[in-house]
């Protein structure tokens, strides 16, 4: 057996409260290295289900189609879809209500 593997031998009962205090400590420090790698390895699954749009995106002023990376144009709303986790889902803002479907908008009161 080699002198690295032999068990060490305690003389005295300050021996012994050393070892015992090591022991502690080494376990303590045995237990955050754990929890520290686990939430390493949290951040890193969290890190890898980021997606970010970063940079210029050039944007067609008229009808708001993106231009890619490989010069083709897209939807605004598949271009952020392909590139984050964003999911759309389609509405009418009032002022689009009005000019287009003008007979479903309220018409406005008048007081008598």
């Amino acid at each position: 057996m080699s002198d690295e593997n032999k068990l060490p031998v305690f003389h005295s009962s300050d021996d012994m409260q050393w070892h015992e205090a090591t022991s502690k400590l080494m376990n303590e420090l045995i237990a955050v290295k754990r929890d520290l790698q686990q939430k390493t390895m949290e951040l890193q699954e969290a890190l890898d289900q980021v997606k970010q749009l970063k940079g210029l995106l050039p944007i067609c002023a008229s009808c708001k189609k993106i231009r890619d990376d490989k010069g083709y144009w897209q939807s605004v709303e598949h271009y952020i879809s392909a590139h984050t986790e964003a999911q759309f889902s389609h509405d009418i803002c009032p002022e689009c209500m009005k000019k287009l479907y003008p007979e479903y908008c309220e018409k406005p009161r008048v007081d008598k």
